[in-house]
This record gives structure tokens, C-alpha cells and sequence, in this order.
């Protein structure tokens, strides 16, 4: 909102309304404003969130510290959901297609993941929502990302199809804007994978046949990130320290896509218009380090499903919008190797105990930050039983960090790495 106001100061020859056209001033300035709003708004809703008594429910797993948790307030990712979209609102243009798919994003996973916590901390279901109709909301959402990139004329890019030297001077032509399926592979030199080559088998209705492949595998995606996210939440800072990590790095993929320059040198696609996204970023990352301020071990509150299933799905639908959803398995493999493991237990759990009986285990305990806060050789049917002693919950979530910004680093580097 504040765009527009400066937009018509700037006419009116204001000085320093200006300022407002760079994104650069605008993305600091919705991280400068989402970081306050988180530290200064968050300390009031924990308040009120411990008048109410939101605790955490804590199951006793045998874990260190574990039981200290309990009563902890949850639903605490109130306060990131807020600090992004109160930025976003007054520093974006709002009616940018991408702002507007994000802000969807937000909204449509906070009030799910609100709904789950609502049922398991006032009706005391542990459960909580029901899973069918977290599928349901996560597929509503998918669909919606999907049908809406398909059907808006904004959401177009541009390839760089020849390079033309000039004895020093080098020019990269761009195809005309399009609307198009091709996403980013990393590693490869020929870099561009167009689900329309998935397609080749429907012969005249192959086009229509790939944007339904789109739609399926967005829905795949933004279900898959989302629910990885929720099961990283389970140690102080972790989930929002590695979503910290991803968001600063989703926001420079986001720049140099919207940059004809970068996207040229980086021999990756021109995306007009996704310059508004590095604005949601900056917003996106002020939240979730300013949800730390409280976040950090020992936790004064928990983000609980309204924060996690929400950072896993703007993650996904941000990946999306840029042609970058292949980088997501490097870029969240702390996310990835969490969901990983937990499908690799009860797997063999299952498979175990068919075969002999007797169920037997990978891990001492999963999602894998757990196994490492158990000790070994307890008694714990285990394949994996390092390390013997459990590892301090601070420097589990510190070393899953570092790993995470390596990552990141990493997912940046295949840009140039093919």
C-alpha cells in the first residue's frame, strides 16, 4: 500500500519518494519491518497465548530436556504469518501475479495448520486435524498455484536463445515472453527440463496433457515440502533457522531471475515480473529470524502447524513460481533427509515385521534430529546406533544449520556448476 502512496508522491516531485521503485530499498525495507513486528507483536501474543493456556502437549519419548517443554505456547507461527504479510502488504505490489500467489500461499496453510493446533491444544485431540483434510488443503492450494500459472498471461519467461559476440562486447538474445513448463535442472549444461517432453506420448492433445502434469506434480510438491517442514519441527529453532537459510537463498534466485543482466550471465531463465518475490523474501526472512528471538533454545513458544505446514508451502509455491522446484531436494535437504528418514523406518518396520515377527528399526528414533538425542546400545532395536551418547539439543539445531547453509550454498553453485 505504501508503494502506491510513494508511487503518487514521486509524481508530485516529493523527495525521497522515489526510493520506492528499487527493490533493493523495498526488500530491506519489509525485512527491516517484518524483524520488528515479529520481535516487538511476538512478545505480546506469547503473552496472550499463555493467558489462554495454548501449552504444547508433550509425549514422554525418553528424550533430554523433553518434559520441560510442556506447557511451552504453541501456535506460535501466528507471529510469523503476521510479520510476513503485514510487510508485504504495505511494500508490494499487490497486484503483481507472484505477490498475489504468496500471499494465497500464506494465508490458505496458516489457517490449516491454525485449524490442526486449534483441535489438538482446545479439544485435546493429539491427532489434531484430521490427515485426509490437511491432503485435501495442501492439493486445493497445488491446484490453485498450478491452474493459475497455466491461466494467467503475467506468469511468462524468456530464454536466452544465442549469444552474439562483438569482439569484446557479448550479447545474449532473448526468445520472446512465453508461457512455458521448462524448469531448471542443476548440474547440466543444457539446463532446461520441459514437462511438455512428458507429454510426447498424447500427440495433438500434448499440450493440455502437460499443463495437467504441471498441475499433478505442483500439487506433488507443494504437499511433499509442506509436510517435510512439519516434521523438521520438532527441536528449538530448527525448523525456522533452516527455513531462514532457504528463504535468503530463494530470494536471490528470485533477483536474478527478474534481472535480464543476471539471468543472461547465468544462462538461466528471465522471469518478468518475479523482482516483487525478493520483496516477500526480505518479509519472508525478517520473520522467521525474528521468530527465532523467542524460537531459540530453551523455546519461549513454539510456531506449532499454523507456522510449519505455512513455511514448507511458501517454500514450495516460491521454488515454483521461478522455475527452480528441481534445486528443492538440495536446497531442503534438511527438510528432505527429515521426511527420508521417518519413510525409511516405519518402511522397514513394516517390511521386518512381516518378514520375521518382529518389527526392527534404521534409526534409534526418527524424524532423524531425535536419533541423535537418544543414546545408543539402550536396548533400542537399531541398525544405526551412533552416536552412543545423545547429542545436546543446541548443537544438534546449530550443526543441522550448517549443514543447511552449505546446502544452500550449494544450490546456488549448480547455477554455474554444469
Amino acid at each position: 500500500m505504501l508503494y502506491y502512496l510513494f508511487n503518487y508522491l514521486d509524481q508530485l516531485n516529493l523527495p525521497g519518494a522515489g526510493m520506492f521503485k528499487y527493490i533493493s530499498f523495498r526488500s530491506s525495507m519489509t525485512l527491516i519491518f517484518s524483524l520488528l513486528i515479529s520481535t516487538i507483536i511476538g512478545r505480546k501474543i506469547i503473552n496472550k497465548l499463555q493467558l489462554m493456556q495454548v501449552g504444547e502437549i508433550v509425549r514422554d519419548l525418553g528424550l533430554e530436556g523433553q518434559m520441560s517443554k510442556k506447557g511451552t505456547p504453541t501456535m506460535g507461527g501466528i507471529i510469523i504469518i503476521i510479520a510476513i504479510l503485514v510487510p508485504v502488504l504495505l511494500f508490494a505490489k499487490l497486484e503483481n501475479i507472484y505477490i498475489v500467489l504468496m500471499l494465497i500461499t500464506t494465508v490458505w496453510l496458516g489457517c490449516i495448520g491454525f485449524l490442526d493446533d486449534y483441535i489438538k491444544v482446545f479439544k485435546k485431540n493429539k491427532e489434531g486435524l484430521n490427515g485426509r483434510f490437511k491432503i485435501v488443503g495442501q492439493v486445493g492450494l497445488g491446484l490453485i498455484v498450478g491452474l493459475v500459472l497455466y491461466l494467467s498471461p503475467e506468469a511468462v519467461i524468456q530464454e536466452n536463445v544465442a549469444i552474439k559476440r562483438n569482439g569484446d562486447t557479448t550479447e545474449v538474445v532473448h526468445s520472446p515472453a512465453v508461457k512455458s513448463t521448462k524448469t531448471t535442472i542443476p548440474f547440466f549444461k543444457n539446463n532446461n527440463l520441459d514437462y511438455r517432453d512428458l507429454a510426447s506420448f498424447m500427440k495433438s492433445k500434448r499440450t493440455a496433457a502437460t499443463w495437467i502434469i504441471f498441475v499433478i506434480i505442483t500439487i506433488f510438491i507443494v504437499t511433499a515440502v509442506s509436510n517435510s517442514a512439519n516434521l523438521t519441527d520438532g527441536l528449538d529453532g530448527l525448523a525456522a533457522g533452516s527455513s531462514a537459510i532457504i528463504g535468503v537463498t530463494l530470494g536471490i534466485l528470485a533477483y536474478v531471475s527478474s534481472h535480464i543482466r543476471y539471468a543472461a550471465y547465468l544462462n538461466i531463465m528471465y522471469i518478468p515480473g518475479c523482482e516483487e518475490l525478493a520483496v516477500y523474501a526480505g518479509a519472508f526472512i525478517g520473520a522467521t529470524i525474528g521468530f527465532l528471538w523467542y524460537n531459540a533454545y530453551p523455546a519461549q513458544v513454539f510456531m506449532g502447524d499454523t507456522g510449519s505446514l505455512t513455511l514448507g508451502g511458501i517454500i514450495a509455491v516460491f521454488a515454483i513460481i521461478i522455475h527452480k522446484e528441481l534445486l528443492l531436494p538440495i536446497l531442503c535437504g534438511v527438510f528432505f533427509v527429515e521426511s527420508l528418514s521417518v519413510i525409511m523406518q516405519v518402511s522397514y518396520f513394516k517390511y521386518t515385521k512381516k518378514k520375521t515377527g518382529v518389527g526392527k528399526r534404521i534409526f534409534k528414533m526418527t524424524p532423524l534430529h531425535h536419533h541423535f538425542q537418544k543414546a545408543g546400545n539402550m536396548g533400542i532395536e537399531a541398525i544405526l546406533q551412533k552416536p552412543l551418547r545423545p547429542v545436546p539439543e543446541s548443537k544438534i539445531v546449530v550443526r543441522f544449520w550448517l549443514v543447511g547453509i552449505i546446502l544452500a550454498v550449494l544450490a546456488m553453485a549448480t547455477l554455474k556448476m554444469r
